[in-house]
Order: structure tokens, then sequence, then C-alpha cells
């Protein structure tokens, strides 16, 4: 069990935590939120006794072992399973020693401490982890040194995972993983036999590898039972009470400072108004927790082109000599959705540097609308940006002759205030950068945008706005990215690059998933999506005029549904903010409307999903009917 107790912890006078509590039991799985900046990382520091605290106590059983991943393994000519082997660190101390015992009884202890520990099918496992991260056969008889980074990063990951640690401490594990290593994390985490708190802005991690959030706000921690969504629900209940409660005490508030101010200096009342001011001195302000600002990205508009925007026929592309892919065959319409699947290594990238015209062709044709502009985000353009000069002189490049004004309402539309607009790119935050670059690829209003991982460093809050502007946007969107959630909200195609080629993939992001935790997808995948752009259509019964009316019935009583869900959550939310629904005496009544708002959630969640399976089903009769 971590038992966090009354802990404290300043930074150069700044508070971070101030009597913050929490208790995670032995073998549970917890996930840590918060805003950018709230002490996240510091408290994983004060747990691992990294940091001295200021006060309070962290306590664990004893002898238990803590383990995280605090910077990648080092370049060596060690080879990968043999740097993950040597991470149990018992289990290499005991196979050296049995190399040079000699007494009886010693060998004997070393052995049956071999057997406890399950040593001999150690290389087994490491290899499993390995492979679920990335690496081939291959990779893992490669020493270190060939690997980059961001490789070596997840070779330091795998080996606290073997290490299997009583308490595992992970600080943004996804953003070095690409989506199935993300995928694949997420079903271990799940399965892991020992405590987990992991620091995530991943929400498909954080609903299905946790089964509670511990949420750091206002300096205090807060342990939420449930997923993400769960508390994100919660939450929204508890902003919902405290802005109804700080309404009311307003309003009493301005009662008492209207008596005062009009009868203070009266004898007659005078005492009464006393009173009330004493009564005003003893109000404590209720304030709703700190909430982090939903900082709406902004997209310019793009004008409509004639589709398609841009074709590939008999299409290959690769680095000198070397073919990566071939055999494109592909289509891009202005309003495409589409996400890049596909295991590291395999060419998502370099499709992405072809269409955004950074990779020539080698072989084939490319035809693309003389009109067509593009803006290409990528994970390494956050640190291509110039750190000694601030975001307005970035823009200022780009737009000489644009007015100041104009360049900071730009810097405005992406969450870029005033302070950030004059502060060098070396000291703003990651996130900060990730809105900078986003704001430096679409300000040419792009009809195709292409974004590779745009996630990595950007908070939850961040994400959801990210996910509205590209909802909004009139352009066309290839994803490529780790984040399950992003991509199923946004794409509505998805292409698999394996293989050497790319290819429409047969069936949805779940379907993909299963696939790739079944171990039945290597990263060649599915048979390509019958009647999907690019690939041949297999004859299909064309749907009937009935089976057509049917479906059309279904998406209005879908729209009716979700209509009528809408009207009751705007109805119950009104109830939920009326200020006296939170008098003592009608604790009962606020209960039933609570449960209620829950309800009508959920209700809408699944009206949603209803609505959008009806108008999927029925675009796809229209589109196999005109065909």
């Amino acid at each position: 069990m971590l038992r966090i107790q009354d802990i404290s912890f300043a930074i150069a006078g700044r508070p971070l935590l101030e009597a913050a509590s929490a208790t995670i039991p032995t073998g549970h799985k917890v996930g840590l939120v918060g805003r950018n900046g709230t002490g996240k990382t510091t408290l994983f520091h004060l747990i691992r006794g990294d940091l001295p605290l200021d006060g309070g106590s962290i306590s664990l059983p004893s002898r238990a072992r803590i383990g995280g991943v605090a910077q990648e393994v080092p370049s060596s000519d060690v080879s990968l399973l043999d740097t993950v082997l040597a991470a149990d660190t018992e289990r290499a101390s005991l196979m050296a020693e049995a190399e040079t015992a000699t007494d009886a009884h010693r060998i004997a202890e070393i052995q049956t401490r071999l057997a406890d520990i399950d040593a001999w099918s150690a290389e087994a496992r490491a290899a499993t982890i390995l492979r679920g991260l990335g690496f081939d056969e291959v990779a893992q008889a490669q020493p270190c040194s060939a690997f980059s980074g961001g490789w070596r990063m997840r070779v330091a990951l795998a080996a606290v995972l073997f290490s299997a640690p009583d308490l595992l401490l992970l600080d943004e594990p996804t953003n070095y993983l690409d989506l199935e290593g993300a995928l694949w994390l997420e079903s271990y985490l799940a399965k892991y036999p020992h405590t987990v708190l992991v620091i995530s802005h991943d929400r498909g991690l954080l609903n299905r590898a946790v089964g509670a959030i511990l949420h750091l706000e206002d300096r205090k921690l807060t342990l939420y039972q449930g997923p993400y969504d769960q508390f994100a629900r919660q939450r929204a209940e508890n902003l919902a009470q405290a802005a109804a409660m700080a309404k009311k005490q307003e309003a009493r508030r301005a009662h008492l400072q209207s008596y005062v101010d009009r009868f203070r200096y009266k004898a007659d009342k005078a005492r009464q108004a006393q009173s009330r001011l004493k009564a005003l001195a003893r109000m404590q302000p209720i304030s709703s927790p700190q909430e982090a600002a939903l900082r709406a990205f902004s997209f310019p508009e793009p004008e409509e082109l004639s589709p398609p925007i841009l074709r590939l026929d008999g299409a290959a592309t690769g680095y000198g000599d070397r073919t990566v892919l071939k055999r494109l065959d592909l289509r891009i319409d202005q309003d495409d959705r589409i996400a890049l699947l596909g295991r590291n290594g395999q060419g998502k990238s370099t499709l992405s540097k072809l269409l955004s015209d950074r990779l020539a062709l080698m072989d084939g044709k490319m035809v693309k609308s003389p009109k067509l502009r593009i803006g290409y985000f990528a994970q390494h353009q956050v640190d291509e940006l110039d750190v000694d000069e601030t975001p307005l002189e970035h823009l200022r490049r780009l737009r000489p002759d644009e007015a100041p004004a104009k360049l900071r309402a730009r810097l405005g539309g992406f969450g870029l205030m005033a302070a950030q607009a004059d502060t060098k790119v070396s000291d703003l935050s990651g996130g900060q950068k990730a809105r900078l670059s986003l704001l430096l690829a679409t300000i040419d209003a792009p009809h195709m945008l292409i974004l590779d991982e745009p996630t990595n460093h950007l908070d939850i809050e961040s994400r959801e706005a990210l996910v509205e502007a590209l909802t909004d946007y009139t352009g066309a969107v290839i994803l490529v990215s780790h984040d399950m959630h992003l991509l199923t909200l946004v794409a509505d195609r998805l292409w698999l690059v394996a293989d050497g080629t790319v290819k429409p993939w047969d069936g949805d992001l779940e379907s993909y998933r299963d696939t790739l935790l079944s171990g039945s997808g290597s990263g060649s995948g599915s048979k390509p999506a019958n009647g999907a752009k690019g690939a041949t259509p297999a004859p299909q019964r064309r749907p009937t005029r009935d089976m057509i009316l049917a479906l059309r019935s279904e998406v209005r009583k879908s729209e009716s549904r979700l209509e009528k869900l809408t009207e009751m959550h705007k109805k119950v939310s009104e109830k939920l903010a009326d200020p006296d629904l939170y008098d003592h005496d009608r604790a009962g009544e606020r209960e039933l409307w609570q449960r209620k708002f829950a309800e009508v959630e959920d209700g809408m969640i699944r009206a949603e999903e209803l609505w959008l399976d009806a108008q999927e089903k029925l675009d796809a009769a229209e589109a196999a009917q005109n065909a």
C-alpha cells in the first residue's frame, strides 16, 4: 500500500503540494492527472525519495521495490535482450554466482531461488516485452548503440517492465511509442501483477489500463474510483455544484453588503449593520476548482477545390536507391479524414513526407490540384523552433506586412496569450511549443493537413481542443498518432502501411486493436477494404429501396432521440445550477437530480454512438446504390 499523508512541498517559494493525502492499495492501477505544471512529475520524485518533503510522510511496505523510466539506456555494445535481462539484478547476480560457487549448500540455495523467481523463463519473458514494444527477433540481438534515443527509451521501458517492481511509476510512457506499442502497453499494464501509478494524457490508456484516477489540483490529491471517462463525468458534476454554491454565496454576500451600505451610519440600524459586517468577514469564499481553460484552436478555412485534390498512380518512393513504398494507388479528397496505421518502420512517415513534397517519387505518378496547399506538422518540428525567438517573432518572419495586433490575434487563436507571445521559445512549455508549431503548419489555410504525432506535448484539455478544431476544419487530414481517442473521434478512413505498400484497412480501430493484441497482426495487417478509395471493389448486392428507407428512418429516430436527451441535459443542468437546491433540507432532492444528470450523460453517449452507427450504415448503402 502506498500511503501519502499530509505532504507539502514547494519549489522556489511556490507551493506545489499542501497537506495532500492519498492511499493507493497494493495491486491497484492508478492514473495521475492534472494540469501541466501542477507537480505530477515532482510527486514521483517525492515518492522515490529523490526530493525531501517539506512536511508530511510517504510510506510503502518495507523492502518494496520502486521502478520507473528515468532516462534512455546508454549506447553500448550490449544487445537489447541482454540489457533487459540485466534489469533483474537479483537474477543477474545469482546467475553470475552460480558460475563460480563451489559450496554445495550455497549452490542448492542459488538454484532454489532461481526456480522461485522463474529465472529460466526470463529470456522468453524479456523477448515478449521487447516484441510488444516493436523489436523483432533480429533487433533484439543488436547492440543498443545501433538505435536512436527514442528507441533506447523503449528499451528502458522494457527493462523496467521486466524487472516488475512492486510500485511501477510511469511518466507519459506512450510519448515515445507508436499506436501499436501504446496498445500493447495498455494491455500489459492492465494485467501487471503489482501497483502502477502512471502520469498520462492518453485518454485511451486512462480508460482501459487503470481502475482509478488520482487528481492533482489546488495543491491537493483526490482519488476517484473508475476510469478517466467516469472521473470526467463526476468532476463535471462537482464543478456544477461548486458553481451553484458560489453563485448562491455571492447573492447572499451582495444582500448583506447592500444592507451595510444603506444603514451602517444610521444610529437605529448601526448594530444590525455591524452584525452583518461581521457575517461578511466570516464568510469563507467558495471558489470552484481550478479548471484548465480549453484554449480552442482556430484553423483558417481553405477554399474548396475540385476532387480529388491528390492522386497517386503506381507510385513508389524511398531514400537513395532503397525503395520503401511501392504500388501506391491512392486518392485523397478534401473531406477525407485518414489515419495511417502500421508498425514503426513500415513507412508511415515516408508516406507523410511524399504527400507533403518532402520526398520525391521514384516511380509512377502523383497528380495534385494546381492550387493545393499542404500543412505539415511532424513531432520533431517542435524541437526545430528557434529557441531564441518569441512566437511573435516567428510569425513576423512569415507575415512581415501584417500588423502586430493581427499577429497577436493569430497567436491567441491557438491559446498563446499576451504573456506567451513575447516569451522566448526556450521558456515555453512543451504544450505551448506544440501550439506554435500547429499555428505555423496551418497559417496558410492548407487544403490538406498532415499531422505526425501532434498530441505528444498536449494535455488532455488541449487534445480535446484539437479534436474540436479538426472536426470543424474543412480540409483533408492525414493523421499519424498513438492516441486512440483522437483517431477514433477524427478519422473516418484507415490506411494500413505494411509490406512496402499502403492499402485501406478492412475494419475499424477496435478490430485493428484486437488484431494486434491477438498477435495475428505482424505488421502486414488485413485485407484491403472493399469499395474504399484506392482498392478494387468486390461485387456486392445492391441495397434495395426498402433497405435505404429503413436506414433513413433509423437515422431520423436516432437524431430525434439525441435531440430529446440534449434538451433534457439542458434542463437538468439548469436545475443543478439553482442555488436553492443546495439548501441543507434539500439533500435528497439534490442527490436525485445529480443521479439524473449522470444518467442523461450516459444516455447521450449511447445515443450518439447509435446515431453514428446508423448514419454510417446509411452512407455505405447509398454509396453502394449509386456505384
